[in-house]
């Protein structure tokens, strides 16, 4: 007996309900984007891993899926980093080339490959897969879409402003009221590490911090510890761990807080340009919420960054997430580029309007009507109005093969079609047609015109 075939972990197959409810998530994203003035680009699935390692710290790296090289990839591999069995040394001489880990560093390389034929500020969104060698769990998966929104070539915070004004705007018309857009400033996080003493600490101590939500309080100052992070420069930093107020109140602690620090204030001064112009243009249906614990583990965000908790009856993680990353292309030798994008994780968002059932029921909507088969040429009648149907943009179809009537009504209820139409010889006698409401029982007799108004 064959072995019964599977699919990886953390990967999935969508059924036609599931990929119906993802595009239409896609294409609220995707036409607000637009509206926002954005254009798409597309880059490839996979890399040279030196465009991708490097840039995402020390745990981002560890996620990338490396690929080998074709043909005989050992051919050049050290022999004695083989035998040692030194993995992280050999991966480079076996591997040229990685699935990307987000939109965001590639398209940094496509800005700088391309800047010659780019009109700045650069406007850009893209929606495709990305991969991460993770620990699949509910809402974290290995395989998964990111549609992101990235604007290059401008450090006006207005843009940081348009990005809040965009995440409620698709937020509101996905039905998700009440979704909370967390705001922080990297600057503020160097500023802090530098008034407690540990700047030289700044990566450690911004990882360890971002995971407050997931390992709490203990969780946080143990991993400090361990990471070479004094005790007392830990116990500095406790007010942030119970910091309450208005966004305003907020601000007023930090600017106290971060008094001796020139780049905190200024991480403040960014902070408060955003959040007192978005309060003051008003948001529809999201909540903006000052989280100075939020850091985002990923080492290129340098100024504003965003994170997005859905609406509080839903526990999932966050569902969104982007910032300002002043020094991305400088990366790839483009200097002075800045940038700010915010990221929409189709996955999670599905999960959640799911779980709050919200999908609209048009959104699965199969064919409106399935014409039953009783024949040759009652099926080349049937195809005749189908084709006109199809044309006025109405969705049937015929039942392909000439088998009990009944299984073709069960198939059209399987199906969830809500019409049947019946074809027999008075029928085409008199160039009508038996329209059945599979939902109520009843049944009429129409021409053409009746039929497409009845399905229209």
């Amino acid at each position: 007996m064959a072995q019964k075939p599977s699919i990886p972990k953390g990967t999935r197959d969508f059924s036609p309900a599931e990929v119906a409810k993802r595009q239409y998530i896609i294409a609220i994203i995707k036409s607000n984007f637009e509206k926002f003035g954005f254009q798409p680009i597309e880059t490839p699935s996979f890399e040279n891993s030196e465009t991708l390692m490097g840039k995402y710290g020390e745990e981002g790296d560890r996620l990338i899926f490396k690929i080998l090289n074709s043909g005989d990839y050992l051919a050049k591999a050290d022999a004695a980093l083989l035998q040692n069995k030194e993995s992280n040394k050999l991966t480079s001489s076996i591997s040229e080339k990685a699935l990307r880990y987000d939109l965001t560093v590639p398209f940094a390389r496509y800005v700088v490959q391309h800047q010659s034929e780019i009109e700045f500020p650069f406007k850009r969104y893209q929606i495709q897969p990305v991969w991460r060698a993770d620990r699949p769990q509910k809402g974290r998966f290995r395989e998964f879409f990111q549609c992101d929104a990235d604007v290059v070539g401008s450090k006006s915070l207005w843009q940081e402003v348009e990005l809040v004004q965009l995440y409620d705007s698709v937020f509101t018309e996905l039905g998700l009221n009440g979704v909370t857009i967390k705001i922080n400033n990297r600057k503020i996080l160097s500023g802090i590490a530098e008034v407690i003493g540990a700047k030289d600490k700044l990566i450690d101590f911004t990882v360890a911090l971002d995971k407050l939500d997931k390992i709490g309080e203990d969780g946080v100052k143990k991993e400090m510890i361990e990471k070479g992070i004094s005790e007392s420069a830990i116990e500095k930093v406790q007010p942030l761990f119970n910091f309450t107020g208005t966004i305003s109140e907020k601000i007023s602690q930090l600017s106290s807080l971060l008094a001796s620090s020139q780049e905190g204030l200024k991480g403040v001064e960014e902070l408060r340009f955003i959040c007192d112009n978005v309060t003051k243009l008003g948001l529809n249906s999201a909540i903006l919420d000052l989280d100075v614990t939020l850091a985002r583990g990923l080492n290129y965000y340098t100024g504003a960054i965003f994170e997005i908790a859905p609406p509080k009856q839903v526990a999932m993680g966050s569902i969104g997430g982007g910032g300002r990353y002043d020094d991305l292309t400088g990366i790839f030798g483009l200097k002075d580029m800045s940038g700010v994008g915010i990221s929409f994780g189709l996955d999670r968002i599905y999960l959640v309007i799911e779980e709050l059932n919200l999908f609209p029921e048009t959104v699965t909507s199969t064919s409106k009507a399935l014409f039953i088969n009783y024949g040759e040429k009652e099926a080349f009648y049937s195809m005749k109005a189908i084709t006109q149907l199809r044309s006025f943009g109405i969705k049937v179809e015929l039942y392909p093969d000439t088998i009990k009537v009944g299984k073709q009504f069960q198939h059209a209820d399987k199906r969830g079609i809500p019409y049947a139409v019946i074809v027999g010889e008075t029928e085409m006698s008199e160039g009508k047609f038996a329209l059945k409401n599979l939902i109520s029982g009843e049944q009429l007799l129409v021409d053409f015109d009746g039929l497409k108004q009845a399905l229209a």
